[in-house]
């Protein structure tokens, strides 16, 4: 979410961008990706998802964090519209010292991403890779295997149309929101071209049963979006879908399989709870970022941003 790629997939939905990067001897220390999000006329916040991004030690960090939110200042005081205010989403284990003046809003709202992941180690073989998963994880790989259970990569408009509609199906049957035909288009169009996004079917009897969209970015594969069909559910295709997914990515060089979102642990109604146990059944290290946070520039925009915020 800190790439270009991601800028130019979420412009095609209106949302303006800006980069901030600061270099040393022609390397890159610092930066972010902001956005820009608009939620009432005349009114936006900036919005720095997975970032911002700093590449030295905490003890030098500060004052590249210092500059990053000096130049934030220099484009808002040059805008026409109100900013409310600053929100990020570092990908951080615990909050730097120098990160001061930001809260962690009390409310709920639909501008955030997960701040609890589980990510699988690719860097051991295959065969250590089936060995760190929870025993039914391996089992079901053994089962869908046994079915003949086939893996497929597709990015063609065929693909994207089958993989609409397994998730859309998916959505429509645990009742939650979904993404429209557009967005995964458009996601498609933006990260497709370099071979950074890759859809992935199982198959079973020629059918197309389950399937999963993979983002490929630096040393990580992160599971984004997918879904399954009710039909042949005994024969366990999304089990062998994703350590087949996780072979591909090792094999692509990278190191970290991100099976983006899991529920906190011991967060029994949490609205993840079920997908979260599949995905705990592949192993790997659970990650607990710093929460969400803001900074606020107006405090009567945000609270208006508050209201709005539905």
């Amino acid at each position: 979410m800190q790439s270009s790629a991601w800028a130019r997939f979420r412009s095609t939905v209106g949302y303006d961008h800006y980069a901030v990067t600061f270099k040393d001897a022609g390397a890159v220390i610092g930066g972010a990706l902001v956005g820009k999000w608009q939620y009432a006329p005349q009114h936006c916040f900036y919005y720095i998802q997975e970032g911002p991004v700093l590449t030295l030690a905490e003890a030098d960090a500060d004052q590249v964090f210092a500059a990053i939110l000096a130049r934030l200042e220099q484009h808002r005081r040059a805008e026409t519209a109100t900013v409310s205010h600053l929100r990020i989403e570092p990908r951080w284990a615990r909050l730097p010292a120098f990160v001061q003046g930001f809260q962690a809003p009390s409310f709920g709202d639909i501008y955030r991403e997960p701040r609890h992941t589980l990510c699988v180690d690719l860097r051991p073989p295959p065969a250590a890779l089936l060995a760190q998963m929870k025993p039914k994880g391996r089992y079901n790989i053994r089962v869908a295997q046994r079915h003949g259970v086939a893996i497929a990569e597709d990015n063609s408009a065929q693909g994207l149309a089958d993989f609409t509609r397994i998730q859309r199906s998916t959505t429509l049957r645990q009742e939650i929101d979904g993404k429209s035909s557009q967005y995964f288009s458009d996601m498609v169009d933006a990260f497709a071209a370099d071979g950074n996004l890759r859809l992935y079917f199982a198959q079973y009897q020629g059918q197309r049963i389950a399937t999963a969209m993979v983002l490929h970015f630096g040393r990580r594969a992160t599971y984004f979006f997918g879904g399954s069909l009710p039909e042949q559910r005994q024969v366990m295709a999304p089990y062998l879908l994703h350590f087949e997914i996780m072979c591909a990515a090792r094999a692509s060089g990278h190191e970290w399989y991100d099976l983006w979102g899991v529920a906190p642990p011991g967060a029994l109604d949490h609205p993840w709870q079920a997908i979260s146990e599949f995905k705990r059944k592949f192993g790997g290290t659970e990650l607990s970022l710093v929460p969400t946070l803001d900074l606020v520039y107006d405090q009567a925009a945000y609270e208006h941003f508050i209201a709005c915020r539905a």
